[in-house]
């Protein structure tokens, strides 16, 4: 995947579509998601260069729940590679 504000947009897509808020706060703290108040909440530094927030991203939507047959096909496709994209853990 390219890094692009493109790229960055599709992966952000996923995450609305799956009903997560993407939100960035400033601060010091390792990026990464959570669930707030039964609420899914994905937060990431707003300090992270584009290249940052893709990678970060990247790495988080293959940990969450979301249902591949509620994304539109656009979604879909981005999604299908971001998983593509993950190691395998051993």
């Amino acid at each position: 995947m390219k890094i692009s504000q493109a790229s960055l947009t599709k992966i952000e897509q996923i995450l609305e579509e799956a009903n997560y808020i993407v939100r960035y706060e400033r601060g010091t703290f390792q990026s990464g998601y959570c669930i707030l108040e039964d609420r899914k909440v994905v937060v990431l530094n707003k300090f992270l260069q584009l290249e940052g927030r893709i990678n970060t991203l990247m790495d988080i939507v293959p940990q969450l729940a979301v249902d591949r047959a509620a994304l539109s096909p656009e979604a879909r496709k981005t999604y299908d590679e971001v998983i593509e994209k993950q190691p395998l853990k051993s």
